[in-house]
């Protein structure tokens, strides 16, 4: 599965329609302004609510939690020891781990699972300014999730950035 995303889309409390290849709108980030934290719904064409993205408000190291029905699904944070690039552990509630690492700020990087790519996240197969790419390699991957590992990188990379 190949999503399109417009740069723009990281807009606090601006809507932004992910599209598939051939243009159709699949998912809509719809951030919320006048919150204390940073806070994303990710929505299916049809308006269903498939994730919220909330920042975690009390934490050492920046952090962002991906829920799911009311439930956390997965805390992402920013790996330490990771001098080189960027990289960022995400924590699925059962255990699981995924790691991501790449250029975040340059919008190439890639989500892994012991080794196996589930996603990579790129501007180098695009020629259309400020739209990058989310390749989801695995067809039974959580495309919902992985979208939201992605939204949470970067914005805790550019958070990072600023400061």
């Amino acid at each position: 599965m190949r999503l399109l995303v417009r740069e723009r889309l990281f807009g606090i409390g601006d809507d932004y329609w992910i599209e598939d290849a051939d243009g159709r709108k699949v998912f809509l980030v719809d951030g919320k302004a006048m919150r204390v934290r940073d806070t994303f719904e990710l929505k299916d064409a049809q308006g269903r609510l498939v994730v919220e993205i909330k920042q975690k408000l009390l934490s050492l190291r920046d952090t962002m939690l991906i829920e799911r029905d009311g439930e956390q699904l997965a805390k992402v944070k920013r790996k330490r020891l990771s001098l080189l690039r960027n990289h960022y552990r995400v924590t699925l509630v059962d255990g699981t781990e995924l790691d991501v690492s790449g250029k975040i700020l340059d919008r190439e990087f890639a989500v892994d699972y012991d080794g196996e790519l589930l996603a990579q996240i790129s501007r180098r197969w695009l020629t259309v300014r400020d739209t990058y790419g989310i390749d989801i390699v695995r067809e039974d991957a959580d495309a919902g999730l992985l979208i939201a590992v992605a939204v949470c990188v970067i914005v805790l990379a550019e958070k990072e950035h600023e400061s």
